[in-house]
């Protein structure tokens, strides 16, 4: 199929379901046709725009993109339309990725919920009465629809990882610094990092070759050349060493997801990975610390607007944000301490283990009216996936499983800074053996 029917198709499907799921606040028909017009053009002419030519991509509405307002969700920008594009969306271009538009996300990337004060709620693509995780629903939600081949989002404490589990598809948060975050609405600059989702961990793994490079005028961006072979790595896990946590990442969680997660570390230890019990001392407190850290940062960047413009925050995300201004600055001043002990701890676990593997949340999707605040209901979603954050690891999310009721379950892989590949190369054994990534909603 050209990029043009292929374009074509993809926007009569988001006509079709877009009002329900909201996966999209902006498209971008007349610039998307013209890249896609160009990518048949060098293909009729034999040429190759690079890794991702033709390829469908949606990016979230946090990331600047030149002449399509970028609103963050929010009312506060619900008017800005930036003059240049991110670096990343850049890069995606330069590679001939075909920009759709701009993915729904949760108010200023800050909850669970995917509530964009400019689309409207983001909803579960297996079931729309529950959310589809944040705060970049949207862009999982398009991607497990069928609407887009692959998204970018932006994860702070969760926000690729988590939606990527709530919705069934593939998720990577690269290690910090990896990706250049210039251009992207902050939240956190020590934690904040855009990552690729798709179906496949062949896709992601093709996007995130795309997106890296050091960025010399992003102060959080890292000099981290990517392995040569990440995207001929093989499927093999022999000789793989893989850690599964006794305690707090499988305490008070679902059953079904705690089977769901062990049987994939079944499955890849009988393809030849080691599979080893470990512990993992200050798990069960690094969601705290990383909250002290993130809600003051979030304060600091919206200070002006949370005194002036009050009126233009919904009250949850306004009510969750503003108690950053309630940590004192000893209160800071300990948990980067913890930090630092964080990450030697897992410094010394990564010499032992190659992988550390564990639910993505304890629980699946949760409905829209579940009548839990904003703040309560971003905790508990988050209880594994603000420690990697916390760190500045790289994290893969991939599809494991389906509740009793049909909500997808996640498994979350984490591994040491830069190392990337290795979670990659696990992911691409697991999809070879199972088809949990191909599974697609009723509505796609």
């Amino acid at each position: 199929m050209t990029a043009v029917r292929a374009l074509q198709a993809t926007y009569d499907r988001i006509a079709a379901v877009n009002d329900t799921y909201r996966a999209y606040v902006t498209l971008d028909p007349e610039g998307a046709m013209r890249s896609a017009e160009a990518a048949d053009r060098a293909r009729k002419d034999g040429q190759w725009l690079g890794l991702l030519h033709g390829m469908l991509i949606a990016v979230k509405d946090s990331i600047d993109t030149a002449g399509i307002r970028t609103a963050c969700g929010s009312r506060l920008f619900a008017d800005r339309v930036p003059n240049e594009d991110a670096p990343v969306v850049q890069r995606l271009r330069n590679a001939g990725a075909i920009i759709v538009g701009k993915a729904s996300l949760m108010e200023l990337c800050f909850g669970v919920r995917s509530t964009d004060m400019i689309g409207g709620q983001v909803r579960n693509p297996w079931n729309p009465a529950h959310v589809p995780g944040g705060s970049s629903g949207g862009s999982a939600v398009a991607v497990a629809l069928g609407l887009c081949e692959g998204a970018l989002g932006t994860d702070t404490g969760g926000s690729v990882r988590m939606p990527a589990t709530f919705c069934g598809i593939t998720g990577l948060r690269p290690t910090h610094g990896r990706v250049s975050n210039r251009g992207a609405l902050p939240v956190s600059a020590s934690f904040d990092t855009i990552g690729p989702m798709a179906r496949s961990v062949d896709d992601v793994a093709r996007m995130l070759v795309t997106m890296a490079g050091h960025d010399p005028l992003d102060p959080t961006s890292a000099d981290m050349p990517l392995a040569a072979d990440i995207l001929s790595l093989s499927a093999s896990v022999g000789g793989l060493r893989i850690g599964v946590p006794r305690h707090f990442y499988f305490d008070d969680i679902d059953p079904e997801i705690a089977q769901a997660v062990r049987n994939l570390a079944q499955t890849l230890g009988e393809a030849g990975a080691k599979i080893v019990a470990v512990d993992l001392l200050g798990a069960e407190v690094a969601h705290r610390y990383a909250t002290t850290i993130i809600l003051p940062d979030a304060c600091e960047v919206h200070a002006r607007a949370l005194d002036e413009r009050a009126d233009d925050f919904s009250v949850q995300v306004r009510q969750r944000m503003i108690k950053g201004r309630d940590r004192s600055g000893v209160d800071y001043a300990a948990a980067e301490r913890f930090r630092a002990e964080w990450r030697r701890t897992l410094r010394a676990l990564f010499g032992e283990i190659d992988i550390l593997l564990y639910p993505g949340s304890p629980f699946a999707a949760p409905p829209i009216e579940d009548g839990a605040h904003l703040e309560d209901s971003t905790r508990h979603a988050t209880r594994f996936t603000y420690g990697g954050a916390l760190a500045g690891l790289p994290g893969l999310s991939v599809p494991c499983g389906f509740t009793s009721t049909g909500l997808p379950i996640g498994a979350l892989m984490e591994a040491a800074w830069g190392n990337e590949s290795v979670l990659l190369r696990a992911g691409r054994a697991w999809q070879c053996a199972t088809d949990w990534h191909l599974r697609r909603p009723a509505a796609a």
